[in-house]
């Protein structure tokens, strides 16, 4: 095991407990937190029980956009490799937001990663760069994830994260994506997962939530474990969210542990 990356990462992993607040020892003895996520309370009720489709149906489209969604249907089916559906992105003409902004922001990790992320859209910080998550939001989600020993540069599939959004293009002064919107781009989405070839998805935020399974109200889904495209979903607050609201920072490691628990239930 190379130990400087094992250095490196146990860093990361203290400095995401003492931004959660976690800066004093009590007890005399440790506790593996990893074990009691496992084995300890409950995990919260499914929302899949509550929705018996494992596949949620796509965000409503007006009349106008019709068109469009059968366009992205048709090209999203025909890309044979992520590489193709990188292409047929950059070909779509349908989407406005693709007029405004300066990249096509696709994706980042290790395709074949067991864990894919799924954010909302692409900030200044991702249409500059042509990378989701690169911001202060990324860079906290980078913290996050290496604490459960998870990275977007890992080349190792158990170890590695795969990054992408619902939108492609960063939508104007960052407002939230219209239904219309979600509508024409599920389908590379949805192409993009099965192409991708994860174990489990990550949806952060209401965006993918509702893009995936239908529904919205991520900070009271959150940690709900449910399905969609025949794969585990488990919802998670936005880092953005998380940097305007630090009290959440319990309930996101809560998110972390369970879903480390579930990749260790499943290796």
């Amino acid at each position: 095991m190379d130990t400087d990356l094992t250095f490196h990462a146990d860093l990361a992993a203290l400095a995401w407990q003492l931004e959660l607040g976690a800066d004093l020892a009590v007890g005399e003895t440790p506790v593996n937190r990893y074990e009691a996520v496992a084995v300890g309370t409950p995990a919260a009720p499914p929302l899949a029980a509550a929705r018996p489709a494992a596949v949620a149906p796509a965000p409503v489209a007006g009349p106008d956009s019709t068109a469009a969604v059968r366009a992205a249907t048709q090209a999203a089916a025909q890309a044979p490799s992520l590489e193709a559906l990188r292409g047929a992105l950059a070909a779509f003409e349908h989407c406005e937001l693709k007029r405004g902004a300066k990249s096509l922001v696709f994706a980042d990790g290790l395709p074949g990663a067991q864990v894919m992320v799924v954010g909302e859209a692409p900030g200044r910080d991702e249409d500059l760069a042509g990378r989701p998550f690169v911001g202060r939001a990324g860079q906290l989600l980078d913290r996050m994830f290496a604490a459960i020993g998870l990275s977007r540069t890992a080349m190792d599939p158990a170890l590695a994260l795969y990054i992408t959004n619902v939108m492609v293009w960063r939508p104007p002064q960052n407002r939230d994506p219209t239904p219309e919107e979600v509508a024409m781009l599920l389908p590379f989405l949805q192409r993009h997962i099965a192409l991708a070839g994860p174990k489990v998805i990550v949806v952060m935020g209401n965006t993918p939530l509702s893009a995936l399974l239908g529904i919205r109200g991520i900070t009271r889904l959150r940690g709900q474990w449910a399905e969609a495209l025949g794969k585990p979903v488990l919802p998670m607050v936005h880092p953005a969210y998380l940097l305007r609201t630090p009290a959440a920072k319990r309930e996101a490691w809560a998110d972390l542990l369970s879903l480390k628990a579930h990749l260790r239930t499943r290796s």
